[in-house]
């Protein structure tokens, strides 16, 4: 008997209920569960969207790989804010680095049909392991320590032999973790295994400089065996524009921007101009730093007065709670009833997320005293 796949619940929209709850509050829920920017895009970004059809930006397909002047624009940001070297022909943009962390163990497949294992952190953010259930792979959970850093030793050499690609991502997801890019480079050389390392919050890396896994792999330049993949959904607060990039490993990027240039995917040609303009705008991002800084920090200060653990991360702009009583289900209904505000269940991001919560610090800190007034705490 053929066993169909059946999809299943999206995780966020588990949280309907504690929505609804939330929402009854005089002023309306406070929704820190989904890291969507709220924040404005920087003025020059909009600008371009205003004037999407230069140049005829809106009307022909625009390169799949990006034009040369959004690449151009990548290498440069890449060079500048993390001291790394890539040529353009390693570059590709995609569409949104979800589509990207989705598809890729897909793609990877028909290159490598005799691998069939897609590692991840074992505390992490959801879509890699769907990844690989999408593609028809098995999903393997790397340990994990409490700030949610990959422990490479603990895995299995049986899972390595038959590992298709290996996700990092650094600052983590949800727990705001900094990996040894290094180390995980050396690890993917040693086995033969592909690193792919998600960045997308490198920008908002608290304890040092942001890192990137670039530089770190073999050959020259320091890119064989690694992919480096970021966005600027979360620097620019442009999440609804969809549009990401990955570079790296020559082989590697080459490979996936022919058979993405086959799959049509492609960032639209007005947005690939608007993504030049935000590359070209590092005060943006400084600003942006200072908001989620302050916001972390405020929050942390409001439910520690509450009586709840909540750590500073090492990077990103997700608390990582300990939730009382541990419970994190019910400690989300109760944050929903009693103080409007929507969290993620631990549980979300792995089975070693149970017992914590997510709140991710999107909302303005004017909402943020709300919660405070709401959950009784003073100045």
């Amino acid at each position: 008997m053929t066993v169909r796949f059946v999809p299943p619940p999206y995780p966020y929209d588990r949280l309907d209920e504690a929505r609804r709850a939330a929402s009854r509050l005089p002023g309306g829920v406070i929704d820190l569960s989904v890291g969507t920017p709220t924040d404005p895009p920087p003025a020059g970004v909009l600008a371009a969207l205003a004037d999407a059809d230069r140049g005829g930006a809106a009307r022909g397909y625009p390169p799949s790989v990006g034009t040369l002047e959004l690449r151009s624009a990548i290498q440069h940001w890449v060079k500048d804010r993390l001291g790394a070297a890539v040529p353009l022909d390693d570059i590709g943009a995609c569409v949104g680095t979800k589509e990207l962390v989705a598809g890729v163990p897909q793609w990877l497949k028909l290159r490598s049909p005799g691998r069939d294992t897609v590692l991840h952190p074992a505390l992490a953010y959801p879509t890699y392991a769907m990844g690989a259930t999408l593609a028809g792979l098995r999903a393997v959970a790397v340990p994990s320590d409490e700030r949610g850093r990959v422990d490479l030793s603990a895995v299995d050499p049986a899972d390595a032999e038959r590992a298709l690609l290996l996700w990092v991502n650094t600052p983590g997801n949800p727990a705001g973790g900094l990996d040894d890019l290094a180390a995980a480079a050396e690890w993917g050389t040693r086995h033969g295994v592909p690193v792919f390392s998600d960045e997308c919050y490198a920008e908002f890396t608290w304890d040092g400089p942001a890192r990137t896994i670039l530089g770190q792999g073999t050959g020259a330049g320091g890119l064989g065996g690694v992919v480096a993949v970021h966005s600027l959904s979360k620097t620019a607060n442009v999440a609804g524009m969809r549009v990401g990039w990955y570079c790296g490993d020559p082989d590697l990027v080459g490979y996936l921007r022919e058979v993405r240039k086959h799959a049509g995917l492609m960032v639209a040609g007005p947005v690939q101009r608007a993504a030049v303009a935000a590359l070209g705008d590092t005060a943006h991002v400084d600003v942006q730093r200072r908001r989620y800084r302050e916001r972390l920090e405020r929050a942390a200060a409001i439910l520690s007065a509450a009586g709840v653990v909540a750590p500073l991360p090492d990077g990103g702009f997700y608390l990582w709670v300990t939730v009382p009583g541990g419970d994190e289900w019910a400690w989300t209904a109760e944050m929903a009833e009693r103080a409007g505000v929507l969290v993620s269940p631990g549980s979300f991001y792995g089975p070693s997320g149970s017992g914590r919560a997510r709140l991710a610090m999107v909302a303005p800190l004017e909402r943020l005293e709300v919660m405070a007034r709401r959950l009784g705490v003073g100045e």
